[in-house]
């Protein structure tokens, strides 16, 4: 085959274009730290890219689940000892009003004391987080306790039904869903907070200087272990929530490192061989000019 002038003229500006090129790719991995810069420069790094980087949005998006969880279980812990409290108040009031000394006075001033704390556990029971009730179970939307004219409803739907608080849950990593609210009946119930609920009676009790404070004592104390059941479980799952928190954020860091070790440029690599194609470049530009066809003006001179 005949080689002429026009070919090698030919292949040596393909050989700078490519050496362009090169020179290109690596400047780009130095200014954007990147392997590569579209999909078609190593398709592998960019399919591997694509599923570490799922992986890493996925627990970014469990980490933002915890936080709301966390919101939950700590307001939820918030309510359960703020009633703790009232209800020890309230013990040590009627354990004082059993005392057959007092006076009208002093047992109207207990009864209006109770009366005041119960209104406040009300107000508990309708706390919102983030404009949700978080006491009514997975029905949010609508408050757990209502003044209906003069009597109380509890755990009502719209239409006044009846309605049974259903568990609230979070999905806090893949597959696994966590329960982040109470039973709030165990600890808001008509039971403790109805018309005719253990303080109401206490209150009328009191009032009337009538009732048996001995049985208001015991049923007191029995719906104070039902809310420090219910405490403790909430208590268990908030442990759970720490673990899974832990192992969270173990993931998010070795997703991070992955992807790093995958799309990352080796930075000294990158120098080196921009470096080399450097001086591979000039080597070509000097080689090119010596084949390109010199012109009549290069005779002449």
């Amino acid at each position: 085959m005949r080689i002429t002038q026009g070919m090698l003229a030919s292949n040596s500006l393909r050989n700078l274009s490519s050496s362009y090129a090169n020179l290109s790719k690596y400047q780009e991995q130095l200014h954007s730290g990147k392997k590569i810069s579209r999909p078609s420069d190593d398709p592998v790094v960019a399919i591997k890219g694509m599923f570490y980087r799922t992986n890493l949005t996925e627990v970014e998006q469990y980490k933002r689940n915890l936080s709301e969880a966390y919101t939950w279980i700590e307001n939820s812990e918030a309510g359960i000892e703020h009633t703790t409290q009232v209800i020890h108040r309230v013990r040590e009031l009627l354990v004082a009003g059993k005392n057959g000394t007092n006076s009208d006075e002093s047992r109207g001033a207990i009864a209006t004391e109770i009366e005041q704390l119960r209104e406040d556990l009300i107000g508990v029971a309708n706390t919102q987080v983030g404009g949700r009730y978080i006491f009514n179970g997975a029905n949010t939307l609508n408050p757990p306790i209502k003044k209906n004219g003069g009597s109380t409803e509890f755990f009502k739907d719209r239409n006044g039904n009846d309605l049974q608080p259903a568990d609230f849950n979070i999905e806090v990593s893949k597959g696994v869903s966590l329960k982040v609210n109470i039973n709030p009946k165990n600890v808001f119930g008509e039971e403790l907070l109805g018309d005719n609920g253990t303080l109401s009676n206490i209150i009328k009790a009191f009032k009337d200087n009538s009732g048996d404070l001995d049985k208001l004592l015991g049923d007191l104390d029995a719906y104070s272990e039902k809310i420090s059941a219910e405490r403790s479980g909430l208590g268990a799952r908030y442990n759970r929530l720490e673990l899974i928190d832990d192992r969270l954020g173990n993931q998010e860091v070795i997703a991070n490192r992955i992807l790093s070790e995958n799309e990352d440029v080796d930075m000294e690599r990158a120098i080196t061989n921009l470096t080399i194609q450097e001086s591979i470049h000039r080597a070509s530009l000097a080689a090119s000019s010596r084949i390109i066809q010199p012109t009549l003006i290069d005779f002449l001179r």
